[in-house]
């Protein structure tokens, strides 16, 4: 399968170049776009509360996903790095048209796919780090860590995402698809529907 990714980050903004530009790269590379993805949204939210993160978690190896630059997958080089090493991973390749980058079975992305993966071991060792320390501190200070015994989460990790669920529903995703997006599980999934009556 292959994609063709569109983001704009404001409705002032058109599509109409970035879809010029990879039409144009694929009728000279001799390819054709399958499945179309076009969101205005921007580049600052995580790819799990956009369109990019239901493409990202339902990719399969050998399939490709165009898009004109880089920095229409995110603001920041961590959560680039983070989107490019996942697809790596699965064998999925990406393609970019002005910074011209061949993501997939080459030399080039295995060293890439290294350092991604390092660097986000490095910021996960960093971020686990800080947490300890913090809870250590809190101790130290005599504070009461966690939840009350018995008492339940009032918030989950799908609330305020109803409508983006509703969406990936339409779209046939399965619950269990859902819940690797948002990093919940099938039943999480099936009683937040069930509560927000989502069919």
């Amino acid at each position: 399968m292959i994609y063709g990714y569109i983001r704009v980050s404001t409705d002032k903004q058109t599509v109409d170049n970035q879809r010029f530009e990879i039409n144009r790269f694929c009728k000279t590379n001799n390819i054709k776009i399958d499945h179309w993805i076009e969101e205005t949204i921007s580049g600052t939210k995580s790819p799990e509360k956009r369109l990019l993160g239901s493409l990202i978690a339902e990719v399969k190896a050998g399939d490709l996903i165009v898009c004109s630059e880089l920095s229409r997958l995110g603001r920041n080089l961590f959560m680039i790095m983070s989107i490019l090493n996942h697809l790596m991973m699965n064998d999925a390749r990406i393609w970019t048209i002005k910074d011209n980058y061949r993501l997939g079975d080459n030399i080039q992305s295995k060293v890439l796919a290294f350092a991604f993966g390092l660097s986000a071991e490095i910021e996960r060792n960093l971020i686990s780090q800080r947490t300890k320390e913090a809870l250590a501190r809190k101790r130290a200070e005599g504070k009461t860590l966690g939840r009350p015994f018995g008492s339940k989460s009032s918030r989950v990790k799908l609330t305020g995402n109803e409508k983006e669920i509703k969406a990936l529903i339409a779209r046939q995703f399965s619950k269990s698809a859902i819940g690797r997006i948002y990093g919940v599980s099938r039943v999480t999934v099936a009683i937040f529907m069930k509560e927000h009556m989502i069919k």
